[in-house]
């Protein structure tokens, strides 16, 4: 598919945004970013996008842009992602993600959008009764960021049954790694996931790795879950966009690949990768913690075309391990 229009992305400048335009801009896409860094940051990939510095609340703002570039399509994945922080914090996370998106979607209802994907969550399936869950599985979030997906979701549908908005809704398992060449990954200071926080304790940077829970139902008592490569997401997106341009219908689709690793199983791969021992301790359980979220991964699968390159636990750690042993990578400068 021929690609000469332009495409916003917010959040563009976070950890999965900065994968996602690499991707498109390796697509061809003219990729406009808008992010207010609030916790993403601009890298050298940035340079070769254009760049606004603002919130996706500020809908004077995101009509102006979507008019500027003569916008065709949307990526929305400007959010607040830590489940969490989310219980102790609810209302900052329904403000953020719920008002955002509506904000968000009133411009592009204006302007005459022709594609929007929405970054969803497995955390809105909350704790699947069967396993691995695929889309259609009763959603029923136990936490406060599960429910401001949901909604985003729900918003969504209605605007789009209103105003012939076509979208593609992704509901992503875990996220990690980084790209293979080094352009992108996860932030020292951005949320403190298993895989991050294992291989940062194996690079000395922490005493130990908390395991939160070791009487889960699981193989080995601690929570299983479904890891997706973040380059493989991206190319997730970039596919979304040609199917949804090329005429496909709105849906829905989870984004893993219908494996689920415990974190012990984590752990021991990053050990194994980085050939050092990591030292953990008991924690409690945290609230909202399912105790396994794996994907029935199919139906991208099938709707999409879309066949993961780096499926494998080892590769997503390896390319995260390579990441984070580097200094921090020197901001873009506009």
């Amino acid at each position: 598919m021929k690609r000469s229009h332009a495409v916003l992305v917010t959040g563009g400048a976070g950890y999965v945004g900065a994968h996602v335009v690499l991707a498109l801009r390796e697509a061809g896409w003219h990729v406009i970013v808008l992010d207010n860094l609030s916790t993403g940051r601009l890298l050298p990939l940035h340079r070769d996008c254009s760049v606004v510095i603002g919130d996706v609340a500020d809908r004077a703002l995101v009509a102006a842009t979507l008019a500027r570039y003569d916008v065709t399509a949307v990526v929305h994945l400007a959010a607040s992602i830590v489940a969490p922080a989310s219980i102790r914090n609810p209302l900052a996370y329904y403000r953020n993600n719920v008002a955002g998106s509506i904000s968000l979607l009133e411009a592009c209802v204006e302007h005459g959008i022709s594609a929007f994907v929405l970054s969803s969550t497995a955390a809105v399936y909350g704790v699947p009764v069967v396993s691995p869950v695929a889309e259609d599985a009763p959603a029923e979030p136990i936490n406060p960021y599960g429910w401001s997906k949901l909604m985003s979701e729900r918003v969504l549908r209605d605007a789009a049954a209103a105003h012939d908005l076509p979208f593609l809704i992704l509901r992503y398992f875990n996220v990690a790694g980084a790209d293979p060449h080094g352009r992108a990954g996860p932030s020292q200071a951005g949320p403190a996931h298993l895989l991050k926080v294992a291989i940062e304790a194996a690079l000395g940077r922490r005493a130990d790795v908390p395991i939160y829970g070791n009487d889960y139902p699981t193989t080995d008592g601690t929570c299983v879950r479904d890891f997706i490569h973040v380059s493989d997401l991206a190319a997730a997106h970039v596919a979304g966009l040609d199917y949804l341009l090329g005429g496909g219908p709105s849906t829905v689709l989870n984004c893993g690949y219908g494996r689920g690793y415990s974190v012990r199983e984590v752990l021991a791969t990053v050990e194994r990768v980085a050939g050092r021992r990591i030292a953990t301790r008991l924690a409690p359980r945290r609230p909202g913690d399912p105790p396994e979220v794996v994907a029935d991964a199919e139906r991208i699968r099938i709707l999409l075309g879309w066949q993961p390159r780096f499926d494998d636990l080892e590769n997503i750690v390896a390319h995260s391990l390579a990441w984070l042993r580097r200094s921090e990578p020197v901001l873009a400068t506009s």
